[in-house]
């Protein structure tokens, strides 16, 4: 008996020391922190009961889709098209960009982004990120990672030189929003064929009122992140991160110039691999550099940056380039640092390395 009481003293002492510490705490983490994923909103509530003022009267229709409030900007029904945007979430006057990449786009100067495809090892990723590249082009288009893998890898080292990017899918609110959330500051969307497709990535890649992010929770709100950014992230973003739309079907060239004319489009890429694979024309035919050309113009003519692949950064006026996977680096790597040594393994008589007859 008495030992049954002992532990259940024990038991209730210690679950009201947890409770305690939690109320104290107000639901953060040890280290003082709200966790990095939770809703932005949940630890605004100050200490004590909440007040409502301006809410609708218990159990009464208040009328609020006709009729405003007291004082309210917005007048009349409620309306999308022709609602008076509020000033909670601006970007502080003459605030500086922070984002290297979007820096550098904007003096004109030349930008390159390396491919990280094939692995999804966090000290592997972070080694690239720190290679030289402005940022990673973090593929998720053509490779079976899961948004998961990308955060950790992103988390590891989340201030390497070269910021994190990804190339999404397509033009998907899931895809953008989590790509984002999980920190990234440039954002690439594969064969964009129409003005539609153009203005749904930039809807889900930009908060209102430029788009329709939602303000969710996520490691880009972290002070490991962007959550310390001058003038917060969530009202600068905007005005940091990269959107390139990239053009690669016959369609997205006959829309060029309306795609790239986009607000907050800040590049188009002209796809070198598909437009041929789309158009059945290689490199060097006039069918073929007609399409890049037209990419080309649209750019010029919108006033945006021109990307393309590593081997055309002496085209003229390509500022933008996806360079090399990290197994295609390795490779360059080694062979630059080995020189005449590389592939010089001895070749036994016998075994499995030796010479196949």
């Amino acid at each position: 008996m008495n030992r049954r009481f002992t532990l259940l003293a024990l038991s209730v002492t210690l679950g009201f020391g947890m409770r305690l510490q939690g109320q104290q705490a107000g639901g953060q983490t040890p280290g003082g922190q709200p966790p990095p994923t939770a809703d932005p909103y949940a630890n605004n509530a100050a200490a004590g009961a909440l007040k409502f003022p301006l809410a609708a009267p218990a159990g009464k229709d208040s009328g609020a889709i006709t009729t405003a409030l007291p004082d309210a900007v917005n007048q009349g029904i409620i309306d999308e098209r022709s609602w008076k945007y509020g000033h909670a979430f601006d970007a502080p006057p003459n605030g500086k960009i922070w984002n290297p990449v979007k820096l550098k786009m904007m003096r004109g100067e030349k930008v390159t982004g390396g491919t990280f495809f094939a692995s999804s090892d966090p000290s592997t990723y972070c080694a690239f990120a720190n290679a030289g590249y402005d940022f990673v082009w973090t593929e998720m288009q053509h490779n079976t990672r899961d948004w998961a893998d990308v955060a950790k890898m992103w988390q590891a080292c989340p201030h390497a030189k070269a910021v994190p990017g990804v190339r999404v899918a397509y033009a998907d609110e899931r895809e953008i929003q989590h790509a984002l959330d999980a920190g990234a500051l440039v954002i690439v969307i594969p064969t964009v064929r129409t003005v539609e497709e153009g203005k749904a990535g930039r809807d889900w890649t930009y908060f209102p009122p430029l788009g329709k992010r939602s303000l969710g929770g996520g490691q880009a709100f972290s002070p490991d992140f962007w959550g310390s950014v001058p003038g917060g992230y969530r009202n600068t973003i905007n005005d940091n991160v990269v959107l390139i739309e990239m053009i690669e079907t016959l369609g997205g060239a006959a829309q060029a110039r309306e795609i790239a004319a986009i607000p907050g489009v800040d590049a188009v890429f002209a796809a070198s691999g598909d437009l041929g694979n789309f158009s059945g024309y290689k490199q060097g035919e006039p069918d073929y550099e007609r399409l890049i050309n037209v990419v080309h113009d649209a750019a010029l003519a919108a006033g945006k940056r021109l990307c393309g692949p590593l081997a055309w950064r002496d085209r003229p006026d390509f500022t933008c380039f996806q360079a090399g996977s990290e197994t295609a680096a390795i490779a360059r790597g080694v062979a630059a640092e080995l020189g005449p040594l590389k592939d010089t393994q001895a070749k036994p008589e016998v075994g499995p390395y030796a010479a196949k007859k």
